[in-house]
């Protein structure tokens, strides 16, 4: 190129991006379930066929086949070790093709693991994966980065400092955004383009998100607020399912309408995402061949807007659990959902529990990743027909972030106040292996969202109108096989916003001072997990195959001389009642799994309370 990408901006000039790598190696066969970056390797000529239908479209700039080519996205392809390589070459592909008369753009895409605060990936491990993945492309011989399809501010942000961590080649940074004209976690255009620009990027644009309508809404807000170079790459519409499979159905000639709308709004680059092909670029390169940027003068006014107070409440006064506790020794015994419609022996077993005196049912989520009636739903009927508290696990493996909000803010309007956040077991562990496992997020960042909540934002810190006052709770393992690491999650947790803690199964006193030991600057209260044995089969089973579990010899052996039966269930109880009295001064509460349901053996091991 006779000028550098830089001169070019400078100058005002319109440059042209090319399309879909994705949508074009998928017309030729590659399925979706491979992993296109890897066609750098074993197939660079059909990925070079790409670039070249492109350039021969009118393409200034051609991105390399390097999107997902990161550790997180090609590790699950065992092909991680490999990261170098495939960055490298798929940048040898794009010059070759491009032979000096285009720009190379090394293409980063999003890790696809979310990162702190709602993820648990670090922002340092975010910003390494980024920067080896930068570093590749660089030394393969980019001319600029194309920082494409973020979703989290905090992400990209993590990408741009890798990629100046590498050099200072131009970088043009780009977020998608959703159809009500925000980011994924709900922060807008004008505030995407001020940071951006403020941490240094070269080009703040969009692509991917919506069709071209939407993007170049959203564009017009970007140019309202700053007049840093902007780029537009939408889809092309919303895909289609057209006998079993989507298609993008947005014609060359309506997106070269928009290109022009794109120019007309100061846009400097324009190319397309998702179901653009080299029919799209040649119509965009037509449409803008004698177009300069400009952009209206818009009048934006200030409105002044009287902020509300929210009052955020403390733990006692969000729930009758979140004021007992402290006060007094408190009670709360496991129902596991049915498997089934009928909740009728549910009910008859909270009924019985109230008049007993328990302060409070815990409710399990898919215990050990199995199917069974909602939680929510069951915690609603309990508090409704029996006027029992209830304590509502939710775990992170079955919803994304929207939904496991949208299902917060419906508990919090059912009544429901005491939630304990799990991250979940992974469905290989239950009835249904082959079932998908989400986990957007792990228990501390969903700890942080409810915590949001309760301080009355969104997970993107947007106002939801009103607080919420849930009693968050979370899990902890005393025995588990990596203590550091245990403490350090669980710190993070009460960081994020954790109020009290429930543990796993307490076996070994001497496991759980430790735990106590290692969070007590935090003064959070906790109920020490009690699970009455009933044979030594059961124990032997849930000491080596149910996750968390940890028998000691000296119990299980114990559990082995009474064998089964009624002795056996008798000295089950005798050892639950043993932990319970060696852990009432310690801890403000219990927490019972009875087994199999059966609530009595729990209210049997509580009498020695009276």
């Amino acid at each position: 190129m006779a000028k550098s990408f830089r001169e070019h901006l400078e100058q005002d000039e319109v440059l042209v991006c090319d399309g879909a790598m994705g949508t074009m190696l998928y017309s030729k066969g590659i399925y979706i379930n491979r992993c296109f970056d890897e066609l750098n390797l074993s197939n660079p000529a059909m990925v070079k066929d790409v670039h070249l239908d492109y350039l021969k479209s009118g393409a200034d700039i051609i991105e390399t086949n390097t999107f997902g080519a990161n550790w997180f996205k090609l590790e699950p392809h065992g092909l991680e070790e490999r990261l170098y390589e495939i960055n490298f070459q798929g940048v040898k592909i794009a010059r070759e093709a491009a032979g000096g008369k285009a720009f190379v753009a090394g293409s980063i895409g999003p890790l696809g693991r979310p990162i702190e605060p709602i993820g648990h990936l670090s922002q340092e491990e975010a910003r390494q994966a980024f920067y080896d993945q930068a570093k590749a492309q660089f030394e393969g011989g980019v001319d600029l980065f194309i920082l494409e399809t973020f979703k989290d501010i905090n992400e990209i942000h993590q990408a741009l400092l890798a990629v100046k961590d590498v050099c200072d080649l131009p970088v043009i940074a780009q977020m998608a955004f959703t159809d009500e004209g925000k980011t994924a976690y709900g922060v807008s255009p004008e505030e995407v383009v001020r940071k951006l620009e403020g941490w240094g990027a070269d080009v703040v644009g969009i692509n991917c998100s919506t069709g071209p309508e939407g993007v170049w809404k959203a564009i017009q807000e970007m140019a309202r607020v700053s007049d840093i170079p902007l780029s537009a790459q939408p889809n092309a519409g919303f895909p289609q399912l057209v006998q079993g499979r989507l298609l993008y159905l947005a014609s060359p000639e309506y997106f070269a309408e928009y290109a022009k709308r794109f120019i007309q709004s100061g846009v400097r680059i324009v190319g397309g995402c998702c179901g653009t092909t080299p029919a799209h670029i040649r119509a965009i390169r037509t449409a803008v061949k004698a177009l300069r940027p400009s952009r209206q003068l818009v009048e934006v006014k200030v409105v002044e807007v009287e902020e509300k107070v929210l009052q955020v409440k403390k733990p006692a006064e969000k729930s009758k659990l979140g004021e007992k506790l402290g006060k007094k020794f408190v009670v709360s015994i496991e129902m596991n959902p049915p498997r089934g419609p009928d909740f009728s022996k549910v009910v008859e077993g909270a009924r019985r529990i109230k008049v007993a005196g328990v302060d409070a049912v815990n409710i399990p989520d898919g215990p050990r990743a199995s199917a069974r009636m909602s939680p929510l739903a069951l915690a609603t009927i309990l508090e409704s027909k029996v006027g029992i508290e209830t304590i509502l696990h939710y775990t992170c493996r079955d919803r994304n972030i929207l939904g496991m909000q949208s299902d917060l803010l419906g508990a919090h309007a059912l009544g429901l106040r005491n939630i304990l956040i799990v991250t979940g077991d992974p469905p290989k562990l239950g009835d249904y292996p082959t079932a998908t496992a989400v986990f957007d997020v792990d228990s501390i960042g969903l700890v942080r969202i409810a915590n949001n909540l309760n301080n009355g934002t969104d997970l993107a810190g947007n106002p939801i109108g009103a607080a919420t006052s849930f009693h968050i709770g979370v899990g902890a393992n005393p025995g588990a096989i990596s203590f550091e690491e245990e403490i350090s999650r669980l710190k993070q947790k009460i960081e994020a916003g954790a109020e009290y803690i429930l543990t796993q199964p307490v076996f070994d006193i001497k496991l759980l001072e430790k735990l106590l030991d290692g969070i007590k600057e935090y003064k959070i209260p906790v109920l020490a997990g009690i699970l009455p044995l009933v044979s030594y089969r059961n124990a032997e089973f849930l000491h080596n195959e149910v996750p968390g579990m940890s028998i000691p010899k000296t119990v299980r052996d114990r559990m082995q001389r009474a064998d089964s039966g009624e002795e056996a269930k008798k000295v089950g109880v005798q050892i639950a009642q043993e932990v319970l009295q060696e852990v009432k001064n310690m801890v403000q509460g219990v927490y019972l799994m009875p087994p199999f349901g059966r609530y009595e053996v729990a209210l049997q091991v509580v009498e020695v309370l009276k």
